[in-house]
């Protein structure tokens, strides 16, 4: 017998008995309406920073550069149930339990690393999906930040890094439609996700909260849309990509953006503000 995987292989159908087409219908079945069908985030392999910062930095562009984190050890390591209850298995950690943080039902939760691990293997109700989000495993378990690099990338602008942030759970768990206020290079380590991103220019299209603990998230839930209440977001443009192992996606400050995992999915995400930079660098 092999060594546990993560990886959910029946999330998906195989690649090598479907077409392209059919491939892409399975994903759509799962995804907002006009998923897919608007602008694609480009990708580009392996970029210089100087590239980056020309191209995407300076311009508040989204991109997914693809080939920079091949050689970290957590592009293997991650993907071994038995490395992780190792090294974190007794370690408690905070998880989200609920369709995302802005349903009614949604609740925290304080369970050991190797109980969230088990209940990966259950994802039959949406409502009790489990997601350890936004948390900075990485200042907890040391071994886990061995595994991965600081891309260069995040030294653009002269600034620092502001949090370094694990997003860990089955397929399925969603980060509803919102924004950050620093600049985000987001890393697949393990497994796929979709993310759908809106720039700052349409912030009033998308019916922000009032209140101001909500104030980045937005009314609009893109997986069940009420066109009446909110009709300046239905035909809104967007930039949208399937997120691939072994890719980052930089998502500028103040992009509006919603991800779904579309398979057991173990990202990072990585935050800086550049130097005299409203949104950070102090």
């Amino acid at each position: 017998m092999g060594t546990p995987s993560v990886q959910d292989p029946s999330s998906f159908a195989d690649p090598r008995r479907v077409t392209l087409y059919d491939a892409t219908s399975v994903v759509l079945q799962v995804l907002p309406k006009r998923s897919l069908s608007c602008r694609t985030v480009e990708k580009r392999p392996s970029i210089s920073l100087e590239t980056f910062i020309c191209d995407y930095f300076l311009g508040s562009s989204p991109v997914i550069i693809s080939g920079c984190i091949d050689h970290w050890p957590a592009r293997t390591k991650w993907k071994d149930i038995e490395y992780l209850k190792r090294i974190a298995g007794d370690r408690t950690v905070p998880v989200e339990v609920g369709k995302n943080y802005l349903a009614s039902e949604w609740k925290q939760e304080l369970i050991t690393f190797s109980q969230f691990l088990e209940r990966m293997k259950s994802t039959d109700c949406p409502t009790n999906l489990t997601y350890l989000a936004q948390h900075p495993l990485f200042d907890q378990i040391q071994e886990l930040h061995n595994d991965i690099m600081i891309p260069d990338y995040c030294f653009a602008g002269g600034g620092k890094l502001q949090s370094l942030n694990a997003w860990f759970g089955p397929p399925g768990t969603v980060t509803p439609l919102h924004h950050d206020p620093h600049h985000n290079m987001f890393a697949q380590v393990v497994g796929r996700k979709y993310v759908r991103l809106y720039p700052t220019t349409a912030t009033d299209d998308l019916y922000p909260y009032a209140e101001s603990m909500l104030g980045n998230s937005s009314q609009v839930d893109l997986d069940n849309p009420n066109v009446k209440e909110f009709p300046r977001a239905e035909n809104l443009d967007f930039f949208d990509c399937i997120l691939e192992e072994g890719e980052m996606l930089y998502i500028p400050p103040k992009w509006w953006h919603y991800v779904r995992s579309l398979s057991s999915s173990f990202s990072v995400s990585f935050w800086w503000g550049a130097a005299g930079h409203p949104t950070g660098g102090t």
